[in-house]
């Protein structure tokens, strides 16, 4: 039987009232390419000239850090580094390779207030992460130290994390890890050199242990460059007790050097 009555009118009124100032918005905001900033049909959607320039990433890939393979070599196929040293993450999986592209758009997000870029970034993460998604139980970004929060006033791990918990149906914990430490910014850093930036830098918040132990986890960032931030965030995880970490990024660099 079709509900009816004033909870249903109150809906669909509220709908109503959502689309419409939805559509106000985007006449006097239009939406804009995360890239150019030129104007686009909805948020979320690169232009036609910048959308072909996207690397994305797939398979063939290694199976836990997810450097792509010129071929397939064969399921649970390793990449050479994590031959030698096995991440303590289970999979890391990104949507793009870091270029001159997608580091337009990640910096614009990151550091040019383009926060409306969001929901578009965070929708290509929920989509790229396939089995990652589905499989965790919980949904964690990688934290900003109080200090760099306060000047930059948002976490962009943070607002990736809860558009991919809305479009996944998964808890997300904002504040599950904590950043003990401001480190050193690590653009210039080489892994040796970053990994020792971030040692013992990444702690689980005491507060949020009982959501973690026993549970899956999904940790989100931005870039994944050496593997050092995820490493690092994935041991603090473990040793809360959480089951198992994986990885989502926007972008990763990848070696090109065979």
């Amino acid at each position: 039987m079709a509900q009816t009555g004033p909870g249903l009118n109150a809906r669909l009124e509220g709908s109503v009232l959502a689309r419409a100032a939805r559509a106000a918005l985007d006449v006097l905001l239009p939406p804009q390419c995360a890239v150019c900033g030129a104007q686009v049909e909805s948020e979320g959607v690169l232009c036609p000239r910048c959308w072909p320039e996207v690397d994305l990433l797939g398979p063939p890939q290694c199976a836990a850090c997810g450097e792509p393979f010129a071929f397939d070599l064969g399921e649970g196929a390793l990449c050479a580094g994590c031959v030698r040293d096995r991440p303590p993450f289970d999979r890391a999986r990104a949507v793009m390779a870091y270029g001159d592209i997608s580091r337009r758009m990640i910096l614009a997000f990151k550091h040019g207030d383009r926060t409306d870029a969001a929901l578009g970034l965070g929708r290509w993460l929920a989509g790229a992460g396939g089995a990652l998604v589905a499989d965790a139980d919980v949904i964690v970004p990688v934290p900003l130290h109080w200090t760099r929060l306060f000047h930059r006033r948002y976490n962009q791990a943070a607002l990736l994390a809860r558009v991919v918990g809305r479009a996944a149906g998964r808890e997300v914990i904002m504040d599950a890890l904590k950043r003990r430490r401001r480190t050193r910014p690590q653009g210039r850093m080489g892994p040796a050199e970053r990994r020792r930036n971030l040692k013992g830098a990444l702690k689980a918040n005491p507060a949020r242990l009982g959501r973690l132990k026993g549970r899956r986890v999904l940790l989100i960032d931005d870039v994944y460059t050496t593997g050092a931030t995820a490493a690092a965030s994935a041991v603090a995880l473990l040793k809360a007790g959480a089951a198992a970490v994986d990885v989502l990024t926007l972008a990763r660099v990848v070696r090109r050097d065979g």
